[in-house]
């Protein structure tokens, strides 16, 4: 009695055996590639513009040698909070404390923008000036009346230059300086009077935030955040009632921020929407390549091959399929993020810069899609029996 013969593949020819697989229909597997390229392009694109944000966002702050930024506690999103501008020299005589800047912050409405504009409210003297650079005209002076100073990008985009006035929310501001920040957020950003916005906004001795700068020359910096951040916390008014404040480090507080959370959840919703598609696409291609090479599985079961060889066949190709979309995806979202950073509306998010982590989430994401797709048509496979698959028509 002969015994079966077993087919002995080189490590070398079995790579080539599954690109010739995958290579047999290239309309399909160029439409396969395409709808993976597509899902990890908009991973890879959407989670950039986020991060970048988030990223944008601590710089800010950075750049002003901020470390610490005091809002109203229990406030799900910080642009609601509102505080007494007088508890700033009651933080001010906390241990520890160098610096307090007040800020108000708010979206307006300015002539020639589409969606609103963000406004900063400083007070003249406030060290967040520091972190500015005014490249025309002048800064912000105490007998200054409806004046305003614009971001570079701001200013470009309005086509305004020294001198010439701005409509915000219907009322004319003189255009007195331009300021130039290493943050490009800041950049797209109108900054006017702390007295002027608060009148704007009918909140009169009212501001968002406290931003605290602590005393550089503290030996144990954490140690002092901490009970910086425990005094802040346990300060009470003249009636002995907490005042109900948060103080938070700048990481936390970006990280916290109302639009830094609903960004992320978009950008993963909308990614998770577009692997969905992918992968739906991947199971689909291959289902239908299994089923048009029944024979041809029924003849490498026949002469040797094992269930594992061609459930790893069917993987590879899957995976292959995967990496090739992963690689398009990228460079597609790179394009992407190019086209995306031009518009207004996407500008006021920063910049969208890739990173090697944001790659590789979205190859990771390429290979769930790759497993998913493969896996069912894989075990499909692999179980059909030698005679059945070889009458297989």
């Amino acid at each position: 009695m002969v015994g079966r013969k077993r087919l002995t593949i080189l490590p070398m020819v079995f790579p080539e055996f599954v690109l010739k697989n995958v290579l047999r229909r290239k309309f399909r597997t160029v439409l396969t590639t395409v709808g993976v390229a597509v899902a990890i392009a908009a991973v890879v694109a959407l989670l950039s513009i986020t991060r970048g944000y988030e990223r944008s966002s601590k710089a800010a702050y950075s750049l002003r040698g901020v470390d610490m930024v005091v809002t109203r506690a229990q406030l799900a999103n910080h642009a609601t909070s509102s505080l007494d501008e007088g508890i700033v020299k009651k933080i001010e005589q906390i241990p520890g404390v160098e610096r307090v800047a007040m800020s108000l912050l708010n979206s307006v409405s300015i002539e020639g923008i589409e969606g609103g504009v963000q406004i900063m409210g400083w007070p003249v003297d406030s060290f967040a000036f520091n972190s500015l650079k005014v490249v025309g005209g002048r800064g912000l002076q105490r007998d200054d009346v409806q004046v305003v100073m614009l971001g570079t990008t701001l200013a470009e985009q309005l086509g305004k230059r020294i001198g010439d006035e701005v409509e915000i929310e219907r009322k004319p501001y003189k255009v007195v300086g331009i300021f130039e920040s290493n943050n490009m957020l800041e950049d797209r950003k109108a900054l006017i009077k702390l007295s002027d916005l608060q009148e704007m906004m009918d909140q009169p001795g009212h501001v968002n935030r406290f931003e605290i700068a602590l005393d550089k020359n503290i030996p144990n910096r954490e140690a002092s955040m901490l009970q910086v951040r425990k005094a802040v916390e346990g300060l009470t008014d003249e009636e002995s009632k907490p005042l109900g404040l948060l103080a938070q480090q700048t990481k936390d507080f970006v990280e916290g921020d109302n639009q830094v959370r609903i960004a992320g959840a978009m950008a993963w919703i909308t990614s998770a929407i577009a692997l969905i598609v992918g992968a739906i696409g991947m199971l689909n291609t291959m289902i239908v390549s299994v089923l048009e090479r029944t024979q041809e599985i029924g003849i490498l079961r026949a002469i040797g091959w094992r269930k594992t060889r061609i459930i790893r066949m069917i993987m590879v190709e899957a995976f292959s399929l995967s990496i090739f979309g992963a690689a398009a995806g990228t460079l597609l979202a790179f394009a992407l993020i190019s086209v995306l950073t031009r518009f207004p509306v996407a500008q006021r998010f920063g910049s969208g810069q890739m990173t090697l982590d944001i790659v590789a989430i979205g190859f990771g994401m390429s290979l769930l899609v790759g497993l998913v797709g493969g896996a069912y048509p894989a075990l499909r496979g692999a179980s059909l029996p030698p005679t059945e698959a070889l009458r297989y028509e």
